[in-house]
C-alpha cells in the first residue's frame, strides 16, 4: 500500500512542500495529496493590492502545481483525527487518511485584540477581507478618513497603497509604537517616515487602540478618533485546529516542531509556514512571513523524502536576507539584512526598491519549466 502523504493547505510554504515532494518521491510508492479550501492560490504578499482595487490576488492551483503529480482536494479541513490519521474535509471525501502529514494552514487576522475589532473593523488577511475592504473604500466619498491600526508591514502596505490609489481620502496610521519602521535601519526608516508624508498618510505614534467603534477608534489615554473606516493589521494568529487535536503548540495557537518541522508531541505530523512555532537563524521564532514559509515548505520536502528513503535529515535553516515594504506602485523600501534579520547598513529605496519587490513577488508564483516544479522560486 502507498504512503499516504497529506498536505493541507496550499500558501507559499504548502504549496512548496507539496510540488517538492511530489517531484523528489516520483520513484517511491507514495501517494502526495494536497487539501486547500480554495482551487486557487491566493498571492498574500498582493491583498493590500486587491483592497485598493487594483488587481486579483489569485491564480489557479493547477497551474502553480505545474503537472506535479499531486492530488488536489478543494475543501475547508475541519478537524484533524490524529489517533485515527485523518484529515476530515467539508467536501467529498469527507475523510482522508495519512501516514504523514503536513500542516500548512497559515494563519489569519487577530481581530480578538480588542472590543469592536471583529464586529466593526476590516482586514486584509484573506481575499474575502481584502475584497470587503475594497468594496468599501470605493464607495467612500471625498474627504472621509480610512483608520488603518497597526504599523507592521501589512499596516504600512495596506496604508500607502490606499492613500495613493485614493489620494481624496484621509488616511491615518495608528501605532502603538515610538515610530514607524521599528527593526529597520537610520536611512530606511527615514525614507518610509518621507514616502508616508508624501502620501498624505498622518502617523500617530504611541498610540494604542483599546476599543473599535462603527465610527471610528478609542485609545487608551482616552481620546476618540472619528474613522468611516477602520483597517485592522496589528498581526495574525494561527487557527485552532492543530491545538483541538492535541498537537503541541504554542500560546498563538503555532504548532512546536523541532529543527526539522516535525511535531514534537506526534512525529509522524510536521508543521510549516505561519501554523508552525519554528525556530530562525540565530535562535529567534521565525515571523510569520513569505520569507519564513518558502524555506520550510523546501526543507520540510527535504526532509521527509529523506526520511521515507531512509536517510537521516538534518535541520531546516530558516534565515533572512531582506525585508520588502511597498509604499505605493512607485516606492517602497528594501532592508537588506543578516540572516537573524538583524538590518544591514544596505538599502535601497524608491522606484529601484519598487521594482525589485515587484520582481520579487513575481517570482514566488512561477513554476520551473524543466526539473523540480518551482526550481526558480524566490525565498520571499
Amino acid at each position: 500500500m502507498s504512503h499516504r502523504l497529506v498536505v493541507v493547505g496550499a500558501g507559499y510554504a504548502g504549496l512548496q512542500a507539496a510540488r517538492r515532494l511530489a517531484h523528489k518521491l516520483r520513484r517511491s510508492d507514495v501517494t502526495v495529496t494536497l487539501v486547500n479550501a480554495s482551487d486557487r492560490f491566493v498571492e498574500r504578499v498582493r491583498l493590500h493590492q486587491l483592497a485598493a482595487g487594483q488587481r486579483r490576488a489569485t491564480v489557479p492551483l493547477r497551474q502553480q502545481l505545474g503537472g506535479a503529480p499531486v492530488r488536489l482536494v478543494v475543501g475547508r479541513v475541519t478537524a484533524i483525527d490524529t489517533a485515527g490519521r485523518t484529515v476530515c474535509v467539508d467536501t467529498v471525501p469527507r475523510v482522508i487518511g495519512y501516514d504523514t502529514l503536513v500542516y500548512a494552514l497559515g494563519s489569519r487576522a487577530r481581530l480578538d485584540d480588542v472590543p469592536g475589532a471583529a464586529e466593526h473593523a476590516y482586514a486584509v488577511a484573506d481575499t474575502e477581507q481584502a475584497t470587503r475592504l475594497r468594496h468599501r473604500v470605493a464607495e467612500l466619498a471625498s474627504g472621509r478618513t480610512v483608520a488603518v491600526v497597526g504599523a507592521g508591514l501589512t499596516g504600512l502596505e495596506t496604508a500607502s497603497e490606499l492613500a495613493e490609489s485614493y489620494p481624496e481620502l484621509r488616511v491615518r496610521l495608528f501605532t502603538a509604537g515610538d515610530d514607524v519602521g521599528a527593526g529597520l535601519a537610520p536611512r530606511a526608516r527615514t525614507h518610509l517616515r518621507h514616502a508616508l508624508g508624501r502620501l498624505g498618510v498622518s502617523v500617530h505614534p504611541r498610540t494604542l487602540v483599546t476599543a473599535v467603534r462603527e465610527d471610528g477608534l478609542d485609545t487608551r489615554d482616552g481620546a476618540s478618533f472619528a474613522a468611516d473606516t477602520v483597517v485592522w493589521t496589528t498581526g495574525f494568529q494561527a487557527p485552532e485546529l492543530a491545538r483541538a487535536a492535541g498537537l503541541a503548540t504554542d500560546e498563538s495557537g503555532r504548532m512546536l516542531v523541532d529543527a526539522t518541522l516535525r511535531s514534537i508531541s506526534h512525529p509522524e505530523v510536521y508543521a510549516v509556514g505561519d501554523a508552525a512555532a519554528a525556530v530562525s537563524v540565530g535562535g529567534a521564532p521565525s515571523r510569520m512571513s513569505c520569507q519564513a514559509a518558502l524555506p520550510m515548505g523546501r526543507g520540510v520536502a527535504d526532509v521527509i523524502a529523506a526520511r521515507l528513503t531512509g536517510r537521516e535529515p538534518g535541520p531546516v535553516r530558516i534565515g533572512y536576507i531582506f525585508t520588502n515594504i511597498s509604499l505605493g506602485r512607485r516606492d517602497g523600501v528594501v532592508q537588506f539584512t543578516h540572516a537573524d534579520d538583524r538590518p544591514r547598513r544596505l538599502v535601497l529605496t524608491g522606484r529601484a526598491a519598487a521594482a525589485f519587490k515587484e520582481a520579487v513577488v513575481r517570482s514566488t508564483v512561477r513554476s520551473g519549466p524543466r526539473g523540480e516544479p518551482g526550481s526558480d522560486e524566490s525565498d520571499f
